[in-house]
């Protein structure tokens, strides 16, 4: 009877967790709005939705009363997005007015609001479908975009599902804290390099053919755990770190899709990618010791469970890595994004 309902819920898990993985297996790209001050009260305005699923984002933008349009919207249609470009005017100046992003709050995107004005001074805000509007101050704080790229950061790797399970998975194969500490390490440097190269524009990989690869590396480590748990051993168990640091590669083109999307001007990615990569870490380390904190509870309260309910961790990494690998195939193959 217990088994019976153990695994009822084993399979209520791990289809939420399959429903969420789709999703975050075709990654949400925000959409990007740039005003750059021209001259006096004349600014250049970029405005870069994302193609999802081959449709157009839902959203317009809207200007105070005040702004007219120099030059009629020019829009240009590249491979994931749509930009479109146009000239405004506004006799009081760009500060104390508000620009509307009308739709947003149906959809789940963010936009990356960046202001750069004659003096230097450089505004960066993200936009979220709750409050789908920027009112622009005359007074910038230089921390705001620091705020913006860390948060960025922090909020791709939670929203990565598939990034999560992986890192979740090598908690079980790892045996010892130093080598934990080593692990987590060597997953971190690798996908250091590949964002930096990634988002540098030095390596582009496909996304369709990455995601499969990455969704690989987690079916990978279903079996590693199951030998684990069976006492076996195996060159992963041995030297999890350099699986770790292979397999990191990988991932770490994957975080370069949340920053690149972005489509910010080249001057701002050095500063954007430390931020993002910052952030990207926070939240891993915040997972990390989240899981670690549940592991050390459910052992302080001493409860016998089924010795085969300890195969569970291995059965959602191996079941979840093996239908999203086989998912991404399919979308490879079907030439979907």
């Amino acid at each position: 009877m217990l088994l019976t309902v153990l695994g009822r819920m084993l399979f209520g898990v791990v289809s939420v967790l399959a429903l969420v993985g789709t999703v975050s297996a075709h990654e949400i790209r925000p959409a990007y709005f740039q005003i750059d001050e021209m001259a006096a009260s004349r600014y250049k305005v970029v405005w870069r939705t994302p193609i999802l699923s081959g449709m157009r984002l839902p959203v317009v933008i809207r200007f105070s009363r005040d702004v007219r349009n120099v030059t009629a919207p020019a829009e240009r249609e590249l491979p994931d997005s749509l930009v479109e470009t146009r000239v405004i005017e506004t006799h009081a100046g760009i500060a104390g007015s508000r620009v509307e992003f009308v739709g947003l709050q149906a959809t789940i995107t963010d936009v990356l609001v960046r202001v750069h004005m004659l003096d230097g001074t450089v505004e960066t805000t993200m936009i979220h479908p709750s409050q789908p509007w920027i009112d622009f101050a005359a007074t910038r704080s230089p921390l705001a975009a620091t705020k913006v790229y860390f948060a960025s950061g922090f909020q791709h790797i939670l929203l990565g599902i598939d990034h999560l399970l992986f890192v979740f998975g090598l908690l079980f194969i790892v045996r010892s804290r130093w080598m934990l500490v080593k692990t987590i390490t060597a997953f971190t440097v690798a996908h250091s390099i590949t964002l930096a190269v990634a988002t540098l524009g030095k390596v582009a990989v496909p996304a369709l053919p990455l995601n499969a690869m990455i969704a690989l590396s987690i079916l990978f480590l279903g079996p590693e755990i199951v030998r684990v748990w069976r006492g076996q051993t195996s060159f992963t168990i041995r030297h999890p770190w350099i699986v770790s640091f292979a397999f990191g590669l990988l991932h770490g083109f994957g975080f370069a899709s949340g920053l690149t999307a972005l489509g910010l001007p080249q001057g701002d990615i050095p500063f954007a990618l430390l931020m993002f990569n910052l952030g990207v870490e926070a939240g891993q380390l915040a997972f990390v010791g989240l899981i670690l904190l549940l592991i050390a509870a459910l052992k302080s309260i001493e409860i016998r469970l089924p010795r085969g309910l300890e195969l569970m961790p291995a059965y959602v990494v191996g079941i979840l890595g093996a239908y999203w690998t086989i998912d991404r195939i399919a979308a490879m193959l079907g030439g979907t994004a």
